[in-house]
């Protein structure tokens, strides 16, 4: 939001005439932010998945093992599953 805020400022600076984005530029999403994003969201699961693992096990060998494991595979599941709600119109304006 903030880095979004940000950029429509520079904008507004460097094109007077254009104050908004169009529906298109809204609804796009570079596959690099898909990346960050998907390693941001991961690190958070990933934390909150080997403390529940560890509190459940009482192990932190098997807590880090099963954390290594999901992050990577969780990684690449968000990564597709946010490219194909790109595709999707349903909810935008």
């Amino acid at each position: 939001m903030i880095i979004d805020a940000i950029y429509n400022s520079i904008r507004k600076g460097k094109t007077q005439e254009k104050t908004s984005l169009t529906k298109e530029e809204k609804k796009a999403e570079a596959h690099y932010r898909s990346v960050v994003k998907s390693i941001s969201w991961r690190m958070v699961g990933t934390f909150d998945t080997i403390f529940i693992s560890w509190f459940i096990t009482g192990e932190v060998k098997t807590a880090l093992t099963i954390g290594s494991i999901e992050v990577v595979t969780k990684m690449v599941l968000y990564y597709f599953h946010e490219r194909t709600w790109n595709k999707i119109n349903w909810g935008l304006k």
